[in-house]
């Protein structure tokens, strides 16, 4: 599934055109912000297990991975609407803040994911930022035959790397260095690239060199940032139409 096959509304070819330093320093303040109030809300939701714990067993299951220094609270907004439009939603626990490697983190829930029945309607896994670049490892592995897993929708990922993270101590950030030997080898595996749905909004601080995928579904919705992208409305029907593609057979024989 390319861009030239079947898109879906508000597919693009490019990155988002770059903002003047004034709005963009603007948008990093707004973001963090936003950043600090899902950090919060970690405090006031239930168990995700008590949050979703039901939904169409004709739909595939939806498992949520969030970005670096993020719980599966960051994305709450998108499970939520997933799960409205009856999709059963899981996330790993585990992870802490998701500081690990991106390989090591996508072997451990290849094989956390190897322990539970396999869903009826098979997998789609929804990732931001990290997330999305752990999705396609587990892509690239043969885990995704055996547990039916469709593809990816990933929100604000780096799949070519970020520029930023050469100024960056942790070497959990550095790993997104755009010549590091992570990027390099993802960027590489681009045969798994049509299962994957790239959704990012017009400006990302974190992410200069933009998330088109070649060979994926781009897709841009009017959002600045990247924390904001994941509650804004725009991305939840974005998300649900790219959960749609990937599982098409699904989705119509089942409508929400």
């Amino acid at each position: 599934m390319s861009t030239d096959d079947a898109p879906l509304a508000g597919s693009v070819a490019g990155p988002p055109a770059p903002l003047s330093p004034l709005a963009a320093a603007g948008w990093w303040a707004l973001d963090y912000l936003d950043a600090a109030k899902q950090q919060l809300r970690v405090l006031a939701l239930p168990k995700a297990s008590k949050r979703w714990p039901t939904g169409d067993v004709g739909k595939p299951t939806i498992l949520l991975l969030p970005g670096v220094y993020e719980h599966w609270s960051f994305m709450a907004p998108l499970g939520d609407e997933l799960n409205r439009r009856g999709y059963r939603v899981r996330v790993v626990h585990g992870l802490g803040a998701n500081l690990l490697g991106i390989f090591e983190t996508a072997a451990r829930i290849a094989r956390a994911l190897e322990r539970i029945p396999t869903p009826t309607a098979g997998l789609v896994i929804v990732a931001h930022s990290k997330g999305g670049l752990v999705g396609k490892r587990i892509l690239v592995g043969d885990v995704d035959r055996r547990l039916g897993l469709h593809g990816v929708v990933a929100v604000a990922t780096p799949f070519g790397g970020s520029r930023l993270a050469r100024y960056l101590l942790d070497p959990g950030l550095r790993e997104f260095r755009p010549d590091g030997a992570t990027i390099t080898e993802l960027s590489g595996a681009a045969s798994v690239n049509s299962q994957i749905v790239s959704v990012f909004g017009t400006f990302d601080p974190h992410v200069p060199e933009g998330s088109v995928l070649a060979g994926a579904r781009n897709v841009q919705v009017p959002v600045a940032g990247h924390f904001r992208i994941l509650s804004a409305p725009e991305t939840r029907e974005a998300v649900v139409a790219a959960v749609e593609a990937l599982a098409p057979t699904a989705a119509r024989a089942n409508p929400s």
